[in-house]
């Protein structure tokens, strides 16, 4: 059956996840300890024992997705079960690329580590802000925030048809959320982040994050992978290379990369990793969209006896 693996970002995390794998699994036991050591900072404590303030930060955030979706991943395919096309969600792309084999997971983790630093430190410069706009259609939106004059706000997640986070610099942001109350959205709602993610306030970060790829080593991907900057599939490494800088600035197309899955022959797919917020988006945008959660190790068991 022909699958794909979607891979969530920031907002998924939870205090403890992982903690069943580990008790069921030496490999991921094992892995979580090389977690520690490549980072040089007791990553697995933090997971499995927050608090939660300390795990939501974005530079321990991001590498705890990443180490516990890449362990999820590597025991589906452990138990025979690889993906057709790969798919993440901002950070999830990260997963993704993993999972499509682009890099190893030294690398996957460095690099995920060092996103989380510089978009930290980038948040910090810039006091920017994100909201969640629910209940209006994207080109309306878009319309609207070219109106905003008193700074930069643009199109950041588009997560659905019913859904669009929108950031930039927080006046702006929160100017922008009174002007499409007013023309009709059904909810404007600011979110508790450290930084105006996926805009043109994180160009120092990605100017310094184009840098340290610079001599990272990525291959063509054994499974397609369809990128947020463009939601068209991808394989060739060196591309998926420069995508991950244009990321941080542009917006996630979520609603597009759904669509181009869907019209690539994959009515089927795994949430790999904590939560289902991926899988409430695919019935909001392709209702014929089937998609499984994998957050623990019940279900990895139940989804390689049901997919195999």
């Amino acid at each position: 059956m022909r699958t794909a693996f979607l891979f969530p970002g920031q907002g998924s995390q939870t205090v403890g996840m992982g903690k069943d794998i580990i008790e069921q699994s030496d490999f991921a036991k094992n892995r979580f300890q090389e977690a520690n050591d490549i980072l040089e900072r007791d990553l697995t404590k933090i997971i499995l024992e927050g608090p939660e303030e300390i795990l939501k930060q974005t530079q321990n955030t991001q590498p705890a997705l990443f180490l516990i979706e890449s362990v999820i991943c590597d025991l589906l395919k452990q138990s025979g079960f690889f993906p057709s096309y790969t798919m993440g969600h901002s950070l999830g792309e990260y997963s993704a690329l993993y999972a499509s084999e682009v890099f190893d997971f030294e690398t996957g983790i460095d690099l995920v580590a060092k996103r989380g630093e510089l978009m930290a430190w980038a948040g910090e410069k810039s006091k920017g802000a994100m909201a969640a706009i629910l209940g209006m259609e994207k080109d309306k939106i878009i319309s609207i925030l070219l109106d905003v004059k008193n700074g930069v706000v643009v199109s950041a997640n588009e997560n659905s048809p019913e859904q669009l986070v929108i950031s930039g610099d927080a006046a702006a942001v929160e100017n922008a959320c009174e002007a499409l109350k007013s023309a009709g959205a059904k909810r404007a709602i600011m979110l508790p982040v450290s930084g105006a993610f996926h805009s043109p306030l994180m160009k120092p970060a990605a100017d310094e994050f184009s840098k340290y790829l610079q001599d990272k080593k990525f291959a063509n991907a054994k499974h397609p992978l369809i990128t947020n900057v463009r939601a068209k599939a991808e394989t060739d490494g060196e591309t998926l290379k420069s995508l991950l800088v244009e990321q941080l600035l542009s917006p996630v197309r979520w609603v597009d990369c759904q669509k181009e899955l869907f019209a690539a022959g994959i009515g089927n797919a795994i949430e790999v990793g904590p939560g289902n917020v991926l899988k409430g988006l695919a019935k909001k945008t392709v209702e014929e969209f089937n998609v499984a959660n994998c957050a623990n190790w019940e279900n990895i068991i139940s989804i390689v006896e049901q997919y195999k």
